[in-house]
């Protein structure tokens, strides 16, 4: 055959997945459904010409945070990441909104009496964000660090909700956090929500929430140029529905769902195995609405104009309602939102004097409901204003998200749900997780360890404990 190994999907885990293999020396190809390479990062003019719209992903703390991101010279191949006024805003019905900022002095200046409790919980770990990542983005297993991970672990194996009433007093900082710990997608008064809320809050001050400019795509371009660079070959457009159709005898590397692994290999995988996968569980889906804007989102706090990502919901209470009703079935009449506004930072996102806007809010899995007007609701909330900007809008349910990208199950975007019982052994409890009963075919997708996010760290240690285990195939 024509290749060392092959790789089906083209997502930033597909794509570290080969570009590790090709840096070992290795010939690989990737294999995309789509015309596009890029999986969860890509970008289209949704709505008019000239407005880019980053169809999934948009700000990405762990790809610049990304131990193995990191040390590719992505830069070279054409990315440049933007850093936005401040990683995050969270708006409020009365009084200033709280920003988290990169300092944390001043992000503290926003939280009222909580500021020194914040930077105590922060602090340390941002202060050593390369060691957190490095242990905290991998399969479960002995961590170079221990004492810091002990001490990550007291705080983080709990729920968001335990976690911000028992380290804060005032009604803001609380609200900060369960915005972030909403990002996982579980009850905040589940555990271990607060690790997720604790880990991008520490991302944020040690490396920023930044975008890359024009647009996701380019994180993905950049990638694929590196892999081309190495020898690597993709192949757009091609949809693989069994292993006869790939190109080589060796080994291959799944960035897809634990349904598409299951689905394309077929009798090469037991039965029981392929019970286990079947029985991986997926959680909530999101609702999505990109804008073609006017003008600028008119916050009645200008201060929320500083950041890149603003979290909308209000407290923390009406945050832990909202995440519950999702994962319970129910829809929220006051959703979460996570809302983007890319363009006041990158001028490559609209035509001159026009703007972006991003937003999506988290539904039950598989629900088709249109909450578009809901949504608009959360925003003109904090925007009084934002419906008269509005010139073009594009949306996206469930079912649109799962046509545009069969990973997205249900329409859930984290690949799974990261609870206990799936954050380490998923997709299935085995003593290296990438891998299958088959020595030939692994996983590398979001479905395994570290989960969901664009870093590219499932394709990185999938492709290492490929090496450790097939290191004679060449």
């Amino acid at each position: 055959m024509s290749f060392d190994a092959a790789i089906i999907g083209s997502g930033p885990n597909g794509l570290a997945a080969a570009i590790r293999l090709a840096q070992a020396g290795w010939s690989v190809v990737v294999y995309e459904a789509r015309e596009t390479v890029g999986g969860g990062a890509r970008t289209a003019e949704l709505t008019l010409p000239g407005f880019r719209h980053d169809i999934c992903s948009a700000i990405h703390p762990m790809g610049i945070g990304s131990p193995y991101l990191a040390t590719l010279p992505l830069a070279d191949h054409g990315l440049q990441w933007v850093q936005p006024g401040a990683p995050l805003a969270h708006p409020f019905d009365d009084g200033p909104a709280a920003i988290l900022h990169r300092e944390l002095e001043l992000t503290g200046t926003t939280l009222g009496q909580d500021g020194a409790s914040w930077a105590t919980l922060m602090g340390p770990f941002a202060a050593r964000w390369e060691d957190l990542a490095r242990d905290g983005m991998g399969p479960l297993g002995l961590p170079k660090s221990p004492f810091l991970m002990a001490r990550f672990g007291l705080s983080a194996m709990r729920s968001a909700t335990d976690l911000a009433r028992a380290r804060f007093d005032g009604p803001r900082a609380k609200a900060l956090f369960g915005g972030l710990a909403a990002h996982s997608v579980l009850p905040l008064d589940q555990v271990p929500s607060a690790a997720i809320g604790l880990m991008l809050g520490v991302a944020a001050h040690a490396v920023g929430w930044p975008m890359p400019r024009g647009g996701s795509q380019s994180l993905s371009e950049a990638m694929a140029s590196l892999l081309v660079e190495l020898g690597g070959t993709i192949r757009t457009g091609v949809r693989i529905g069994e292993l006869g159709a790939i190109e080589t005898g060796g080994p291959v590397l799944f960035d897809t769902s634990t349904h598409a692994l299951s689905t394309i290999a077929g009798d090469a995988l037991p039965p029981g195995f392929h019970k286990k996968l079947g029985a991986y569980r997926y959680g909530p889906g999101v609702f999505k609405v990109d804008w073609a804007l006017s003008g600028p989102i008119p916050w009645a706090d200008p201060a929320v104009a500083q950041a890149g990502t603003v979290h909308l919901g209000g407290s923390l209470d009406e945050l832990a309602a909202s995440e519950r009703a999702a994962f319970d079935g129910e829809h929220s009449d006051r959703p979460y939102v996570l809302l983007a506004q890319q363009s006041l930072f990158d001028d490559s996102r609209a035509p001159a004097g026009k703007h972006t806007g991003w937003a999506y809010c988290h539904v039950p899995h598989g629900s088709t409901v249109d909450r578009t007007a809901i949504i608009e609701a959360q925003v003109e909330r904090f925007a009084p204003g934002f419906g008269d900007l509005i010139e073009a809008r594009h949306t996206m349910n469930t079912a649109d998200f799962f046509a545009h990208n069969e990973n997205y199950v249900g329409g859930d975007i984290n690949g799974g749900v990261p609870d206990l019982a799936q954050l380490f052994t998923r997709p299935t409890a085995r003593f290296v997780p990438h891998s299958t009963p088959n020595k030939r075919l692994w996983l590398c997708s979001a479905a395994t360890p570290p989960g969901g996010g664009v870093h590219g760290m499932g394709g990185f240690h999938a492709a290492e404990a490929l090496l450790r285990s097939h290191g004679d195939i060449r």
